[in-house]
């Protein structure tokens, strides 16, 4: 005799409810069933954050297509990767104070500077979901020849935004140690050459019926759109914190 839902009291023949999808098997509420559920429901540990985070760096480009083709049960969501390793990361920005030094002489745009930069602080995980539309855009329009919409390209890229976000995590330590110092800049710069890198690599991974030298080309040419794009965006934030600060 089939177990009948506790949910909606219809009839299981499998391991969860065909009609409302809950397990067949509840457990009791205990210390053991809510350390399930805070791994499985909160970091899905069990599967999704560390499979994720290995496929990144072990195979992200062909892990990432097959994501997007429906192989998707042992990952974990982009967005919510990109929302929870942001956030735990802006977290540790502020609690240890990590200071940028400003290169900015000019009065006026160096405090729009530190405004705009507090607020990057603050909200760390939005400031990195604003910019995977600008690399999604910039990437379809490089690569719009190889099939996939708009949409797929919101999937990798917020992807690759999460593994840039695990890669800033390896580099905090160093940023703690040097902050607000000059060896701050060169420790930033080193990690956008790494992140471009790593870019380079799962584009070519992704798309990989076409060559590597016309992956290369069209990934130079997704970073050619996307810093027009977000030099257009960060001028028209400029001038309008600006001219707050003016009427302040």
């Amino acid at each position: 005799m089939n177990p009948i839902c506790k949910n909606c009291e219809h009839e299981i023949t499998g391991n969860f409810c065909s009609e409302c999808g809950q397990s067949a098997d509840t457990h009791p509420i205990n210390f053991h069933y809510l350390w399930h559920d805070v791994q499985h429901g909160i970091f899905h540990f069990d599967k999704g954050l560390l499979f994720t985070a290995k496929e990144l760096f072990t195979r992200p480009g062909h892990s990432i297509r097959e994501f997007i083709e429906g192989k998707r049960v042992n990952h974990f969501k982009p967005t919510a990767l990109v929302f929870l390793l942001g956030s735990l990361y802006g977290l540790l920005y502020h609690f240890f104070h990590i200071e940028i030094p400003s290169t900015i002489t000019n009065e006026d745009s160096e405090q729009t500077f530190n405004i705009i930069g507090d607020w990057i602080t603050a909200h760390y995980a939005l400031a990195t979901l604003f910019t995977i539309p600008l690399l999604s855009i910039a990437s379809f329009l490089a690569f719009r020849k190889t099939g996939y919409n708009l949409v797929e390209h919101l999937v990798l890229n917020g992807f690759i935004a999460g593994q840039k976000l695990i890669l800033q995590f390896i580099f905090f330590p160093l940023l703690y140690i040097y902050s607000g110092t000059q060896t701050m800049l060169l420790l930033s710069g080193i990690s956008v050459l790494i992140d471009i890198l790593l870019a380079f690599w799962v584009y070519n991974q992704f798309f990989d019926t076409q060559s590597t030298l016309k992956n290369i080309l069209k990934t130079v040419l997704t970073y050619i759109y996307f810093f027009i794009l977000f030099t257009i965006l960060t001028v028209v934030i400029s001038v309008v914190v600006e001219l707050f600060i003016k009427k302040a």
